[in-house]
This record gives structure tokens, C-alpha cells and sequence, in this order.
């Protein structure tokens, strides 16, 4: 798709307004949605910020502060060794700016993971409905396999000869689902 505003350059930022129930979608480059800035004004006059709409979600400050607190007393800005940024800028831009970033606002990444991912800190991503059940069963497989050399050192034998039969039983089954599938 080419930009809706130079028709030159590929489109990689699409976005979608509805007002009113009326939908209008848009397409520019990089370059032009630099051009606008970070305020894309369309039409009504009515401006949008991608970056504001990140830094409200981001936003995990409270409105007020506790009143204990001394309105005088500087706090401490935490800034990155690496490239100087601060977690205010960062909640603003909503991208960190290196690789350190992450190590240095850890502690403050945590809730807002939470947020993002419905209480979870990781995100264990998807597996396709069609071939989950194989994945699945291969995945039960290298755990239970990882499991039993485990045994296996603590000369754990009888747990041993419990975990191999399970993994033939899993592995009969992970042959009988691959040859049913083709």
C-alpha cells in the first residue's frame, strides 16, 4: 500500500478514525507521519497522539501524592547509564532508547506488564488451534524426557521407569495424531 500523502513511499502506519459511526482510514510513511508530528490533524481539528494515548496506559503515578510527602524535596530522577534516559521520558515517548533501559527501569516495568497482560509479568504467547495439540505433547515430551535424565542421576530408577513409559505412551500418541493428520 503507498502513502496517502507523498503516493511515493510504502505505507507502514495505518490507522483508523470513526466519528460519528463514519469510518475513515489512513495510510502514510514513515517520513510524512514524522512530517505531521506527533499531533496528526485531520479535518475536525481535533489532533491525536499515539505517544499521549501510550503514556496514559503507561501511566502508573498517582494523580496525588501523599501528603507526608515534603513538596520541596527533589526526588530522585532514575535515568539510564546508557543513552541518560528517564523513566518520565520514557513514559511519554513510550519506547526506551538501548538495551539498558530494561535492566535499569525493571522494577518499574512490572506493574505495568501486569496491566498489559491481564496480571502476568511474561508473556507466554499463542499457539494455533490446528497444530496446538502436537506442540503441546512435544513440549510434555522434552519436559518429561529432561525429567527422567534428572531421575536418572539421582538414581531415582523405579520414578525413572514410570517417566520413560510415559513418554513412549505420549510418543505413540504424538505418531498416531501426526499420521492422522496427513
Amino acid at each position: 500500500m503507498i502513502c496517502q500523502e507523498c503516493n511515493q513511499r510504502p505505507a507502514t502506519l495505518h490507522f483508523t478514525k470513526v466519528v460519528n459511526g463514519e469510518k475513515a482510514e489512513f495510510h502514510l510513511c514513515e517520513k510524512c507521519a514524522q512530517e505531521k508530528g506527533e499531533m496528526f490533524m485531520l479535518g475536525s481539528g481535533s489532533g491525536f497522539s499515539i505517544n499521549n494515548l501510550l503514556a496514559g496506559l503507561l501511566n502508573i503515578q498517582p494523580a496525588f501524592q501523599g501528603s507526608g510527602q515534603d513538596p520541596f524535596q527533589q526526588e530522585k530522577v532514575l535515568q539510564c547509564e546508557q543513552c541518560s534516559l528517564t523513566f518520565q521520558q520514557f513514559i511519554k515517548v513510550g519506547r526506551f532508547g538501548c538495551a539498558s533501559c530494561y535492566e535499569t527501569f525493571k522494577d518499574q516495568l512490572n506493574p505495568i506488564l501486569r496491566r498489559l497482560h491481564s496480571g502476568n509479568s511474561s508473556h507466554s504467547g499463542k499457539i494455533p488451534a490446528r497444530i496446538g495439540g502436537t506442540i503441546h505433547l512435544r513440549r510434555n515430551i522434552d519436559d518429561l524426557k529432561n525429567h527422567l535424565k534428572e531421575m536418572i542421576s539421582k538414581e531415582e530408577f523405579e520414578r525413572a521407569a514410570e517417566l520413560r513409559d510415559e513418554i513412549r505412551k505420549l510418543e505413540k500418541q504424538l505418531n498416531a495424531d501426526q499420521k492422522g493428520g496427513e
